[in-house]
């Protein structure tokens, strides 16, 4: 019985060849070498940093921007106040207020979205039966007081004008996947 509680007490010569040789890697600091050596292996590798401005990536077909209302192609607001995009969205950001026409259809009177409490998160777009309300691939905006980012109905419009060849480019790329 002493014989076997000695050999468990015995250091064996692994465990201190083990100590020595952790005892020289760390004092020829081998750390540091591989570190230096991972360094050196990507300082002459092809750099993937985007010069931002001048440069851009590409955006998925589904990538969701600044907002914008379109037009149908006689001129008219596609918007037809059904407010399923106000119901929807999470974040309460957007408000409609509607009127009803001479001929009896039912506009938008009032077509606001707050962008500083918008989540960007597509709902909205999706909730549209007549793809009235979008998001575009517009991502270099910005305000430089809350206001500015307070879209109202002629706003939301004068965007939709002004980008709807790229609009209808997104949504044709992004048929398939519907």
């Amino acid at each position: 019985m002493g014989a076997s509680v000695a050999s468990v007490a015995a250091p064996s010569s692994s465990s201190s060849a083990f100590s020595i040789r952790d005892f020289f890697k760390s004092f020829m600091l081998w750390e540091l070498a591989k570190g230096m050596a991972l360094t050196g292996r990507y300082a002459f590798a092809r750099k993937v940093t985007v010069q931002f401005p001048e440069e851009k990536t590409p955006l998925s077909p589904r990538f969701r921007g600044l907002h914008a209302l379109r037009r149908y192609d006689n001129g008219e607001e596609r918007c037809i106040a059904c407010k399923l995009c106000e119901a929807v969205c999470p974040a309460l950001a957007i408000t409609i207020e509607s009127d009803i026409r001479a001929d009896g259809s039912r506009r938008t009177t009032r077509y606001d979205i707050d962008l500083t409490k918008c989540i960007f998160c597509g709902f909205c777009e999706e909730s549209c039966p007549v793809d009235s309300i979008v998001e575009t691939h517009i991502l270099e905006y910005h305000g430089e007081k809350r206001g500015d980012l307070y879209y109202t109905k002629d706003m939301l419009l004068a965007v939709g004008d002004r980008y709807e060849p790229q609009i209808a480019a997104a949504k044709a790329a992004d048929a398939k996947y519907r």
